[in-house]
Formats: structure tokens, sequence, C-alpha cells
């Protein structure tokens, strides 16, 4: 409650420890949560311009409410804007800003892939890196400078770019591969050759190439060949931006003070767990409209997003804006359905390892579902293994905990960790004490939980936001004449979507149920026009 009361910190006078040097700057609201992330050349320049006079006058709403909010700030050096560039990319993924736009969504930085298990081995973009033994260079933050890097190993080493495959008959003739022959003169052992040698490029060893280029300039330039000597010029920044050694930052090493499990244990000496909730559950519901109200529930392996586990449900059985009985409904159905399946692998074990259930007689659902997962099993295949989580967390106070809990109660999971997360002032809510728990604001336990409540909160309004989308779309057919809503959930039931129906032709609308071959032709003319 403390930081609510104190006074702002003047950031002024911090301003002249920053560095002018390349980096990211983090600015933190007064729970210590990040609201916004940028990148400088020159650091000190950049985050003292935010702290002028001036700047609050002359700066748009969401700058002065950014602003406004701002109660302190850190930053980081790197080594080049390129670094900067990477290192900004990845924290606005991590930290999911506010007040930050780019980065948000799934766009990466561009890779380099080669599958050297292809005959012809080609040089391809991708933008994610998957554990496919494919060999992968990058990631890169200059996207043009990296295309022209490719055409110009392209035409140096003679190695093939983008497609798939054995050359193609116009590859083979083409006289952009023939260093020295061409692809039609020699056979894939000889190409293998070319692709090690572009292989070192790509890896840094460019040094004497691009000494050569530079040679290449400077004659091109006292013959007075201006325009071939800027081209050159244009293609050694280019390569120098491209195979410039660079840092990658992957999770675990931002320097944003992340250590997932840190901050796993942080958690679970703070809650007094028995053991360390490697596996964390949250939920959250999203009510924006009475229209679809929908929850979401994330999960987190090891203080990290494990997407393939996350899960989002439309609510069926609660109308108007519930949260607590909304709540319940997730809960039972996501719990109910995990027991299920723990017991569909126990009844599997059993027939063909039978064992004398009178020892088990005097279990609860927990204690079953606890002896029926096999922890081997999590480490051969963590995403597909499917067990009780460690730590149960739901966005709210008392009311959601309170209702979540009656679910797990009535479900026989009276064991199972969980607690309540309130927004408004970071208090944890535990069964059992009346009184809410405050953890420090810059503690990691805390920064941990906020990141597993936020990344909730995201996906449960992108499924709203998603559905709320496809009702605009189907809505069209409430103007059409003779559609009643009855035959409007018939169309969509038979063609999925307004723009599948739009597709279809007059016979097959009039083979849907309860749709004459009349109604059909008018359907049909009224989605051509509109």
């Amino acid at each position: 409650m403390a930081s609510l009361t104190k006074e702002k910190p003047d950031l002024q006078k911090r301003v002249h420890e920053v560095p002018h040097k390349p980096g990211v700057y983090l600015m933190r609201d007064r729970f210590n949560r990040v609201i916004y992330v940028g990148k400088a050349r020159d650091l000190r320049k950049r985050v003292s311009s935010y702290f002028l006079p001036s700047k609050m006058a002359q700066a748009d709403l969401k700058t002065r409410a950014m602003l406004d909010a701002v109660w302190d700030f850190e930053t980081h050096t790197v080594r080049s804007d390129a670094e900067s560039l990477l290192l900004e990319g990845k924290l606005i993924k991590e930290y999911r800003p506010r007040y930050n736009v780019s980065f948000r969504d799934d766009k990466r930085f561009l890779l380099v892939k080669i599958d050297m298990l292809e005959e012809w081995p080609r040089f391809r973009l991708a933008r994610f890196k998957k554990d496919d033994g494919v060999r992968y260079f990058g990631p890169y933050a200059h996207s043009g400078a990296l295309r022209q890097t490719l055409n110009f190993i392209r035409k140096k080493f003679g190695v093939l770019t983008f497609g798939r495959g054995s050359p193609t008959e116009r590859e083979l003739k083409s006289s952009t591969y023939q260093v020295p022959m061409r692809l039609s003169e020699i056979n894939a052992e000889q190409y293998r050759e070319r692709v090690a040698q572009a292989c070192e490029f790509l890896e840094g060893h460019s040094r004497e190439m691009i000494a050569t280029l530079e040679a290449e300039m400077r004659k091109a330039a006292e013959k007075m060949d201006f325009e071939k000597a800027a081209e050159l010029r244009n293609m050694v920044e280019d390569l120098r931006a491209t195979t410039k050694p660079m840092r990658r930052f992957t999770r675990c090493s931002l320097p944003s003070a992340i250590d997932p499990m840190a901050d796993v244990q942080a958690l679970a000496d703070a809650l007094q767990l028995p053991r360390a909730p490697r596996v964390m559950e949250c939920f959250d519901i999203s009510n924006i409209s009475t229209t679809h109200v929908v929850a979401s529930m994330v999960c987190f392996r090891n203080g990290v997003p494990d997407k393939d586990n996350y899960r989002r449900y439309r609510v069926r059985t609660v109308e108007g804006q519930d949260d607590f009985a909304s709540m319940a409904e997730v809960v039972r159905r996501r719990y109910s359905r995990v027991l299920l399946s723990i017991a569909e692998t126990g009844n599997r074990k059993a027939e063909s390892a039978p064992v004398d259930a009178t020892e088990y007689s005097q279990e609860n659902a927990f204690e079953i579902a606890e002896r029926l997962t096999n922890p081997q099993s999590a480490i051969h295949s963590p995403q597909s293994y499917v067990r009780l989580p460690d730590l149960i967390i739901v966005d709210g106070g008392k009311g959601q905990l309170s209702s979540a809990c009656r679910e797990l109660q009535r479900l026989g999971l009276h064991d199972l960790p969980i607690i309540g997360l309130a927004k408004e002032h970071e208090e944890i809510y535990r069964p059992g004490r009346a009184l809410p728990l405050q953890l420090p604001i810059d503690s990691g336990a805390l920064r941990l939980l906020q990141r597993i409540r936020d990344e909730a909160h995201r996906f449960a309004n992108a499924y709203h936001q998603l559905l709320m989308k496809k009702r605009i779309g189907e809505s069209v057919l409430d103007d059409c004449p003779g559609v009643s809503q009855n035959r409007k959930n018939l169309l969509l039931r038979r063609f999925g979507s307004v723009n599948r129906l739009r597709k279809a032709t007059v016979d097959e609308i009039a083979a849907a149920e309860g749709i004459g071959r009349k109604l059909a032709e008018e359907v049909h003319r009224f989605l051509q026009r509109h």
C-alpha cells in the first residue's frame, strides 16, 4: 500500500546517470510493471527528452497518459543499433507493455535456414526457428540488407535461394550460378562445397571478401565510375549489417533480470507451497459485452508460456455479466475433463497391470490423480502430458476465488493449491485466509504472477474479439428478406460462415434443412450484391 501513497519520484535527476550509448529503456508504473519499452541510439538523449517540460505540453493523449503513469525507468546498453532493435522486440514480447504497439503480434525477425539433408540444399528465409534438424542463421534486424546479402551469395557462391528441391530447368541454364561452372555442369556433391563456403560467409567469415569489395569500390571511384562505386558501397554496408556478429537475446539471456525458474522458486517460498509450481494454470473471464462471455486458461511451464496447452471457452450456462458464475463454469469444465483424461489413462494401465482397488479405496480425486500421473511421461512428452497443475491462479479477488474453490471441492480436488490475484492493488487471496498477501513490487514472484495474469487477459480478449468479428460478418444475413433467426442459424450451421455461404451455389443452399429453392435463390442474389 505504500506505493499508492508515496510521492512520485523526480526522475530528471537520474537521467544524468544514463550513458550516451545505444540500448533499450523500460518505463515502469508505480506497481513496477513495465508499461513501455523503447530503443535509442543515444539512451541519455532519448530518455531525457521524456522528462522535459515541453514534452508534456506537446505530447499526444497516449504519450501524456504514459508519462503520467511513469514512476521509474531502467536502461540496458547494447553494442549496436541493430542489437537494440532485436532486444526491444524480445522485451516487448516478454512484457507486452500496454503503451507499445509494435512487436506485440507474432511477427518475428527474419532467419536464414538451410536443410543439409536435401540433395541440393537451398538458403531460404524463415521467421520461426524449429527443432527440426535444419541449420539456422540469424535473427537479422535489417530485412532489406538480408535480402540483398542473399542475392550476393547466390551470385558469388552459385548457391540456390528460395524454392525447394533440385534445380529447375531455368536454374540449371542461368548464368547466375556459373561460379566457376553452371549448375548443369556439376553434381550435388560439388554443389555442397559451394554451400559450405556460403555458410562460412554467413557465420561471419567475410572480412576478406568485404575488403576485396572495398578495393573494387575505391578503384571505381578513381575511374570516376561513381554509380558502380555507390552500388559497391551499398553492398558492403548490407554485407556488414548481415554478417556482423550479433548477440542472440533468448528468454534466459534478456538483460531484464528475468530468471523464470528463480521466479518460480520465489513464488513457492512466498506462498509456502509444498513444491515449486512448475506447471501453473491461470483463468480470466472476458465479458466486455453480454453477447459473448468468454474465458481463457493459459499454462506456464517452468515459468514460461506453454502455448500448446492454452485453452479458451465460451461460457454456456451463465446469463448476463456474472464473473463468479462464469469462473465456476470454466474451472468445472477444465478439471472435470482433466480428471476424466487421467482416469482413462489409469484404466489403460489397470488393463495392462491389474492392481487391488481396495488398496486405494480411501483416496480422494486429487490423490488418485497424483498416483496415476507418471512423472517420467512429463520428461519425455511435456506438451501432451495430462496432469493437474501445481498451482491455479484466478484473475480476481475473494468472489472469483470462492467460486473456483467450490467447484474444485465438488470434484474432490480439495488439496489443489489455488490463489486469486486482484488487479487493483496486486493482492493475493488464498483459501481460508481473511487478509490478502501483498508481495514487494520488485519481487520476482509477483512479476511472474503478473506475466501469467496479463497473458491470460490478452488471450481471453483476443478470443472475444475473434467472436465479435465473426458475429459482425454474420449480421449481414439479418437484412436478407425471408431469413429468420432460425433459418440464419441453420445456414451458418450448414456452411460454417457467411463467406462459405456466399461461394455456395443455389442448389447447395437449397439442400440445407428448412431452405427451399425460392429462398435459396433470394439468399444467393442477396449475398452476391452484399
